[in-house]
């Protein structure tokens, strides 16, 4: 009897200042910095690990002067993302989703060119 692929993980991207939704399920936060004017009891944020939040220089980098180019940041942050401790912290992730939807959230204003699309694909592929 064949068996039945497994169902792709159900990975959302919302902004953080969105409101929370009862379909969330786990609620992490994907930046590395607490975004700007928001409480921590509003933003209920479930989980936290800051070792998948692209590095302090690779932020700079992507949206400093001359802002660096999409698909370069998207080589950086997934040779970030190989390192032991992102590697663990993105298993754990991987784990959450398999149990129900997991909401990725950031502060950032547009998350289809952002780390968060690049996490996605990583979880759901």
């Amino acid at each position: 009897m064949p068996t039945t692929p497994a169902p792709a993980p159900d990975v959302r991207v919302r902004r953080v200042y969105e409101p929370p939704s009862p379909d969330d399920g786990t609620r992490v936060l994907v930046d590395r910095l607490w975004p700007r004017g928001l409480a921590k009891a509003d933003a209920r944020v479930d989980v936290w690990p800051k070792a998948l939040c692209p590095s302090t220089e690779l932020r700079h980098w992507f949206h400093g002067p001359g802002r660096g180019d999409y698909e370069e940041f998207r080589r950086r942050y997934e040779a970030e993302l190989a390192a032991p401790e992102a590697a663990e912290a993105l298993d754990h992730l991987r784990a959450l989703a398999a149990t129900g939807p997991l909401t990725l959230l950031t502060a950032t204003r547009h998350p289809e060119t952002s780390h968060t699309t690049v996490l996605r694909e990583e979880l759901t592929g």
